[in-house]
């Protein structure tokens, strides 16, 4: 980093520089942030950290974040089943239970970015491709975010889900263009969710109009 700090807290603002969004200079303000701590106030956040890591692990099922496994969604009885919403990264989920939406989700643990090393494989779109395979799931819903990778991740989930008797949709207005999901307030993803539109173009068939009429 430079001269004139000592070696644990250099240590300490190289880690802290590795966060998504956190440069030199930020990492500088927090590392002497946590110097200013009580000792007890440091060990509460050095606790805090190890906890999270020991006991949130991801659902077997629909891979968000949980203590549990399954987690509190996948095991809720009052969600609807047969509706599954397709996100990039499991704190989407917390942004689309602001709506009103009740279904179940998958979280895809990324997006393609082949520059950033994300790969197809590198998703849980495979996994994905098995839940709805049961018969159970009539509609899926994409809520990948709106810029250019999301866009890709969707078309890309849309295709492996190609054949399947089931509605496959993607999140319409409410949502700007180049945006996060992360971001969007209750009023805009309840919107978005509402105007969905169908990704589905495929001819009309007495399977496909059973699927829809359900």
């Amino acid at each position: 980093m430079g001269k004139g700090y000592t070696a644990s807290l250099e240590r300490l603002m190289e880690l802290l520089s590795r966060m998504p969004g956190v440069g030199e200079k930020t990492a500088e303000r927090l590392a002497y942030h946590v110097l200013r701590l009580s000792a007890q106030e440091a060990a509460e956040l050095a606790d805090a950290i190890r906890e999270v890591k020991e006991r949130v692990k991801q659902c077997s099922s629909c891979f968000h974040f949980s203590e549990s496994d399954p987690c509190a969604i996948c095991s809720d009885p009052r969600r609807d089943r047969s509706t599954i919403c397709v996100v990039e990264q499991s704190r989407d989920v917390v942004t689309m239970e602001q709506s009103n939406y009740d279904g179940l989700y998958h979280v895809l643990c990324g997006r393609l970015a082949p520059l950033d090393g994300m790969e197809p494989e590198d998703l849980t779109v495979s996994r994905l491709v098995e839940r709805v395979g049961d018969g159970q799931v009539r509609e899926v819903i994409l809520a990948c975010n709106a810029d250019m990778e999301g866009e890709a991740t969707a078309l890309y989930v849309h295709e492996a889900l190609k054949g399947l008797p089931l509605k496959v949709s993607r999140l319409a207005r409410g949502i700007p263009s180049g945006s996060q999901l992360e971001y969007a307030n209750a009023a805009v993803v309840t919107e978005a969710l509402e105007g969905r539109r169908t990704m589905n173009r495929e001819p009309e068939t007495e399977q496909n109009r059973q699927v829809r009429d359900r």
